[in-house]
């Protein structure tokens, strides 16, 4: 599969790979600090996951011009 082929959801689902390292690093050297990373991983993924929405086109317009 492509990379083009991917919707916006998707590749932002693919930062959640960014958990790897993260648990890594909580494993090996710093458990607390480790916890936070991954909490501000996921902060960062719900906050990108919630921008890609498809937007409404409507916006309280009622389709005559003023």
């Amino acid at each position: 599969m492509d990379v083009d082929q991917l919707g916006p959801h998707q590749v932002v689902a693919l930062g959640l790979l960014a958990l790897l390292p993260v648990a890594w690093y909580a494993l090996t050297l710093s458990g607390t600090a480790g916890v936070f990373a991954a909490i501000n991983v996921v902060i960062v993924f719900v906050a990108l996951y919630v921008a890609m929405q498809p937007i409404d086109d409507d916006h309280g317009h009622d389709g005559t011009s003023a």
